[in-house]
């Protein structure tokens, strides 16, 4: 329960699972190489990309939000098919692993919390109850193909403001961002209410329950990544040709390391895992160390810009037109010792190839 002192964090309780498919048959499948060039340990299957959402009381309330979300996501997962898909292995002799689009779904999680938006924000340990607005559960590492790689959680507030809290597997991440998924989803999601106006209620509605979050088992998943144990720093670097040759992207995002740590207060561990974006269809992992690592320079024909987590645009996203969030967080999750992202922009923009670049390190005081 929240306390008048905004010192306590409040437990959220979940009143519900359900699962969403794509509304079609994924004909012909896609699939997505997961190539590791070393040897990569079972955090490869932790790893997540975590984003909450937190939208005032409007016209409807999360428990009619999260009805309608069943609805549009069907047709979202459309455009995004593998987001929907399940991670394998491509023969167990050579440990290799893919990406398919075999349509076995999302999870959706309904959930309630005992003390209403306002409050929540102005908690003194706001960042460490965050963690509970989304789920997550690591990926199996011996039958990883059981396990979904993206989940959305629905939190209601006691005022009738809720929160729209994702977690996507990190071998998913720039399928999210890349493509915009989120905005694609939530333009479809307002035009099926809008269109809808004669049926006042979602198909798939969970009405709202009185009870407290005491008297509710709490089903958060354990593992449920915590906001504070790691700071990020985003970089675009302008390039002139589009070349994701992955030890280019490699010298490039070891390059920004040192940058993010500086900026950020925190140090890399001495092991840290890289991902590159190759493209749709393929994805590089390798484990980088930094003893003995030289510190590349970038080309002075490469212009480094300093990003944040706004440029995604996520702040804009409403899932009913003219509520916006008033609360957008990002954050990547079970990153031990250090996580760097290679996002290539999916096409040229004003004569240039930009390269996204997401350097996640330690929060050393967490």
């Amino acid at each position: 329960m929240a306390s008048h002192g905004n010192s306590l964090v409040p437990k959220v309780s979940i009143k519900g699972f359900h699962s969403v498919t794509p509304m079609r048959i994924t004909e012909p499948r896609q699939t997505r190489r997961v190539l590791s060039r070393d040897l990569v340990g079972p955090e490869m299957f932790q790893r997540c990309f975590n984003m909450v959402q937190c939208y005032m009381k409007g016209e409807d309330s999360g428990w009619v939000v999260a009805g309608w979300i069943k609805e549009s996501l069907g047709r979202a997962l459309l455009e995004q098919p593998m987001i929907s898909g399940r991670l394998q292995k491509r023969d167990r002799n050579d440990g290799e692993l893919e990406i398919v689009s075999n349509d076995s779904g999302i999870r959706i999680i309904e959930a309630m919390i005992q003390t209403t938006l306002l409050e929540f924000l102005d908690l003194k340990q706001r960042e460490e109850a965050e963690a509970q607005l989304v789920f997550w559960n690591d990926i199996d590492e011996h039958n990883p193909q059981f396990s979904p790689l993206f989940y959305v959680q629905v939190t209601n507030f006691q005022c009738g403001g809720y929160s729209i809290g994702i977690s996507c597997s990190i071998l998913l991440v720039d399928f999210f961002l890349r493509t915009e998924f989120i905005k694609t989803w939530a333009s479809i999601h307002n035009n099926i209410v809008d269109h809808n106006n004669e049926r006042k209620l979602p198909l798939f509605y969970l009405p709202g329950f009185n009870g407290t979050a005491d008297s509710s088992p709490n089903l958060t998943s354990a593992s449920t990544p915590n906001k504070n144990e790691s700071k990020t720093m985003v970089f675009k670097i302008n390039a002139e040709s589009k070349n994701m040759e992955v030890e280019w992207c490699r010298q490039i995002a070891l390059a920004c390391v040192e940058d993010a740590e500086n900026g950020l207060g925190s140090e890399m561990g001495a092991e840290f895992c890289l991902f590159v974006n190759e493209s749709f269809e393929l994805i590089k992992v390798e484990s980088c160390s930094k003893h003995g690592m030289l510190k590349p320079k970038l080309k002075a024909n490469m212009e480094v810009i300093y990003a944040n987590w706004d440029d995604l645009g996520t702040n804009d996203v409403s899932f009913r037109l003219g509520n916006k969030p008033v609360h957008v967080s990002h954050w990547f999750g079970s990153i031990l010792g250090g996580v760097v992202v290679v996002i290539p922009s999916p096409e040229e923009e004003q004569g240039a190839y930009t390269v996204n670049i997401f350097v996640t390190v330690p929060n050393e005081k967490f």
